[in-house]
């Protein structure tokens, strides 16, 4: 129960805005384009126990695997938590998720008492392993992936640990870059332990532990009063990643969602067993997966926290893809993850119509290159394609933006090309990609790099090639993703969706990512809206005749009669 609504709500806030301070803090200290630009990091402030208070507005598949990191560190090392102790860990069997999200946490404490944690995860651009970036589909044993950390202390007391720094660094491609952005992390703990600390001088040690609860069972109350606005009873969904990037057949990720007096469970029974590549996820992933697809379909003024955790119970199989167990991969698990966040949506569709989009791309796809200079030093350059979203039911999918899961942002051409490694040929939209509906899906990105260093490994995690975005209430479905060596040239070669290849100097490569579903009957579209596509060259004169039924002239004008006699035929 809250005692006091005002400060409660200045409360509320404040948490909140230092976990955002911290996202800040690794966003302008941050040396790698993959943490500084495009954003794959993740903040959060946890409570004496470990539980989530607040999180930035970062990664939500990150943030739902904090508990479990929390879980690890307490368990080692408990009693002997000391005021300037920092942590790191990223072994997905210790409370990692895979082996580049390094977290670390760092406790904090007013005088004597331990009133809470900073925590960050970073995606680090290396952590060694036979790839260079450390995510490889082709993977098939953690052992190949890296350097695995588990729970361990990296400062005592405010002293740096160099022996167990340089043991990580002398096992990454580039170790000065890993340094950067992980005292960007540490600065960032910094900034959030500085802010609890203000806190609980504010209100004292015991108001602030009264408080925090207070935050947990608000977000509770209103998750559940969201909940208890949908029909109860069982909603099954089933979608599919399209391979294991080993040659498998298609991988399934089946839902059974009850929504019931006591909360949400989800029973993931009869998804895929263990995969020989790194697709495989962790426990916690799973779950933060779904809590960022339920966060994104209710309103966003409930508080992701700990206690928006506790209406969910879930049936997650072991030695699943959903629950990979050592010593599997787990480098690439990002791409299932974000087939849950479809999974689960599919499955909530009927439940919240008026809320659940179709779905989008199928995740930001991941382009590692690896070069080795004549110095023989290595530089690894990471572009996270993001693509789109699917419809939603009362507007169009959004262009060139990252899944609900991810909240990346795609990498400035600029800062690919000032490495001097790659050329960027050509960056945009292609027309006719979006799902057709009623509200059309979001379109599809290009990216056409050409290598202008003497020699590239190239990994890329894509898919969406078979089993296509879905479309909602009768819209289609999006288009596929498609990589392309040499792209109208006498060499022109179509690759699989997760390939790993050698590139040489002048070789040019061209990634699509898929585009997202329609929302409702394609027919049913205002012509006019239609127009404006074609007009923004969204879609094609031939895309929308025969997509929508809208006859556009040459001069940009729709030809009435021959509109309606089309759409009178489809009907």
């Amino acid at each position: 129960m809250i005692r006091d609504a005002v400060t409660f709500e200045v409360f509320r806030n404040a948490v909140t805005g230092i976990a955002d301070e911290m996202a800040i803090t690794i966003v302008r200290t941050a040396h790698s384009e993959l943490v500084a630009s495009s954003m794959d990091f993740s903040a959060a402030l946890c409570d004496a126990h470990g539980r989530v208070i607040a999180q930035a507005n970062t990664l939500p598949v990150h943030l739902g695997s904090v508990p479990d990191a929390m879980e690890e560190i307490l368990d080692e090392f408990g009693d002997g938590i000391r005021p300037g102790d920092i942590y790191l860990l990223n072994d997905p069997s210790r409370g990692g998720m895979h082996l580049p999200d390094i977290f670390a946490v760092a406790p904090v404490f007013a005088g004597e008492t331990l009133v809470g944690f900073a925590v960050t995860v970073v995606n680090h651009t290396d952590v060694g392993g036979w790839a260079a970036g450390s995510m490889a589909v082709q993977s098939t044993s953690i052992f190949a992936e890296g350097v695995q950390i588990p729970p361990s202390r990296l400062a005592e007391a405010g002293v740096i640990n160099e022996t167990f720094l340089q043991l990580i660094l002398r096992n990454v491609r580039e170790p000065e870059l890993l340094r950067g952005d992980l005292e960007s992390q540490l600065a960032a703990c910094h900034t959030g332990a500085e802010g609890l600390r203000a806190l609980a001088t504010r209100h004292g040690v015991e108001r602030l532990a009264s408080l925090n609860d207070e935050l947990l069972d608000y977000s509770e109350t209103l998750l559940r009063a969201a909940l208890a606005e949908a029909v109860p009873g069982t909603y099954e969904f089933i979608d599919h990643v399209d391979d294991d990037g080993l040659g498998s057949g298609p991988i399934p990720i089946r839902v059974r969602v009850t929504l019931s007096d006591s909360g949400i469970e989800l029973d993931f029974t009869g998804s895929s067993p263990q995969v020989d590549s790194a697709l495989n996820a962790t426990a916690s992933f799973t779950r933060s997966a779904a809590y960022a697809a339920l966060q994104g379909v209710l309103a966003s003024d409930i508080p992701a926290n700990s206690g928006f955790y506790r209406p969910f119970t879930f049936v997650i199989p072991d030695a699943s893809i959903l629950n990979g167990q050592r010593p599997s991969a787990r480098g690439a698990r990002g791409l299932v993850g974000f087939r849950i966040i479809d999974a689960v949506l599919g499955a909530l569709a009927p439940v919240f119509p008026d809320q659940v989009p179709a779905a989008g791309e199928g995740g930001p796809d991941g382009i590692a290159i690896g070069v080795v200079g004549a110095d023989g030093e290595s530089v690894v350059l990471w572009d996270p394609l993001a693509g789109a979203w699917g419809a939603r039911p009362d507007r169009d999918g959004v262009d060139g933006i990252s899944s609900l899961g991810a909240n990346l942002t795609n990498t400035p051409i600029e800062e690919l090309e000032r490495s001097g490694h790659i050329r960027i040929d050509g960056y945009g939209y292609l027309p006719d990609s979006g799902g057709a509906g009623r509200w059309r899906g979001g379109l599809a990105t290009f990216r056409d790099m050409m290598l202008l260093s003497p020699r590239a490994s190239v990994q890329i995690r894509s898919d969406r090639r078979k089993f296509l975005p879905y479309g909602l209430a009768g819209g289609a479905q999006g288009t596929p993703s498609l990589n392309v060596l040499d792209p109208g040239g006498p060499g022109e070669c179509v690759l699989e969706s997760k390939p790993h290849f050698v590139m040489t100097a002048g070789t040019r490569h061209r990634h699509v990512t898929a585009g997202g579903g329609g929302h409702g009957r394609p027919f049913e579209r205002a012509p006019e809206r239609v127009r404006e596509d074609v007009l923004d060259g969204k879609v094609t004169r031939a895309g929308a005749e025969r997509d929508y039924g809208v006859v556009i002239t040459e001069d940009g004008a729709i030809d009435a009669s021959a509109t309606a006699e089309l759409r009178g035929q489809a009907l």
